[in-house]
């Protein structure tokens, strides 16, 4: 009797305490509130696409200046670093032995001369006793014979004297250029023109405007050719885009105030690198720029009419798909698949998957899923431009 009767009060007590149960629970879901999040809404623009490459600067003109005759070093005639104009006597070289080389010269050039008059008298003494019948026909061809190479002898021996002084020439060093000049390779009294001795003294370089050189590699360069070809059948002209905006970033990071202008695309690519060069002027009226420095040419390659700009932070990875996770008029969390394009600053070009407009997750993604109520803020983002490697 007592166990029917703890089986009866053990019924009641359950069928009071499951709804109970089930009232604290739905009193508590009602309780937890809606995610608070904070979120970014898309809009369209039209987007340029960047490329960054590091590349070197020379000099418009950079011009060795040589020495092209073996010698010692007589005089050095500049100061190092600074300009110099075209003409201005760089280098001396010890003369004599050239000196010694054109009186040699002088003296054949003066006995061909020599030969030539003896050689002029006894045609002309010739050729009247031949009209005489007082010499041979062959006398008469043997003296017109002598005198024509006696001619072709002064001619040699003049040629032989130029080409002496010339030499001689080569001991006097003159600037070919308007430019600076840079630190000497030899000093006085350095045995010059011969290797492993000093053959080029020096470098001049004019630097009014300075080519920087950088490479594309054969994907990027066919790349950049289609979109120019596309836009020239659209009747567009991409190339004067190009020219446009070519930035070329210093060192120390600031952004060099002058545009550059492309000028030199080489014939082939380099079957070793797999890359073609390339070479873009830039004006350098101040003289900011110097050969031999490294920088980085920000060219735009590309526009993009109507694109979608999103957050990097606002993209997830899972497993290679990448994701946004888009905020409904009702708060209601929806899972969107997007497709990336080139990252632009902080910011990613979205090239499918959203159309602008939308409002997607910034802050709070670890709180979110497909389907879940969150609250929403909107927050502006501003563009930042991200370092380089």
């Amino acid at each position: 009797m007592k166990t029917k009767l703890s089986v009866v009060l053990l019924v009641v007590v359950l069928l009071v305490w499951t709804p109970a149960c089930k009232q604290t629970e739905q009193k508590t879901a009602k309780a937890i509130p809606p995610a608070s999040v904070s979120v970014y809404k898309t809009f369209t623009e039209d987007v340029p696409i960047y490329h960054t490459f590091v590349g070197q600067i020379y000099g418009a003109k950079d011009i060795a200046i040589r020495a092209r005759v073996e010698g010692f070093l007589k005089g050095v005639h500049f100061k190092e670093g600074a300009p110099v104009k075209a003409g201005e006597l760089l280098y001396t070289i010890e003369s004599q032995p050239f000196e010694a080389q054109v009186a040699s010269m002088d003296g054949l050039l003066a006995e061909a001369r020599t030969k030539l008059v003896k050689a002029k008298r006894d045609l002309d003494r010739y050729r009247p006793l031949a009209k005489m019948n007082a010499v041979s026909q062959s006398d008469l061809d043997g003296a017109v014979a002598a005198y024509d190479a006696a001619k072709a002898g002064v001619t040699a021996a003049q040629a032989n004297v130029r080409a002496a002084q010339i030499q001689m020439g080569y001991t006097k060093v003159y600037s070919p250029i308007n430019g600076i000049i840079g630190k000497t390779k030899a000093k006085v009294g350095d045995f010059v023109g011969r290797d492993p001795n000093p053959v080029i003294l020096n470098t001049v370089s004019n630097t009014n405007s300075v080519l920087a050189e950088f490479f594309l590699t054969e994907s990027q360069y066919l790349g950049t050719a289609r979109q120019i070809e596309a836009a020239r059948q659209e009747g567009m002209d991409r190339e004067k885009n190009f020219d446009a905006d070519i930035q070329l970033i210093l060192a120390d990071g600031s952004v060099y105030p002058h545009k550059g202008t492309p000028n030199f695309l080489d014939r082939q690519i380099d079957p070793t690198t797999g890359a073609i060069l390339v070479q873009v002027s830039f004006p350098n009226p101040n003289g900011l720029l110097r050969p031999g420095q490294f920088g980085k040419i920000k060219a735009m390659i590309d526009s993009v009419k109507g694109g979608v700009l999103v957050p990097q932070r606002c993209i997830t990875d899972l497993q290679g798909l990448k994701k946004v996770f888009m905020v409904g008029e009702d708060g209601t969390i929806k899972e969107q698949d997007v497709t990336l394009g080139p990252e632009v600053d902080n910011f990613v070009l979205i090239t499918k998957g959203l159309s602008g407009g939308e409002s997607i997750v910034y802050e709070g993604l670890q709180k979110v899923a497909d389907g879940t109520k969150v609250t929403a803020k909107a927050v502006k983002v501003e563009r930042i431009a991200q370092e380089e490697s």
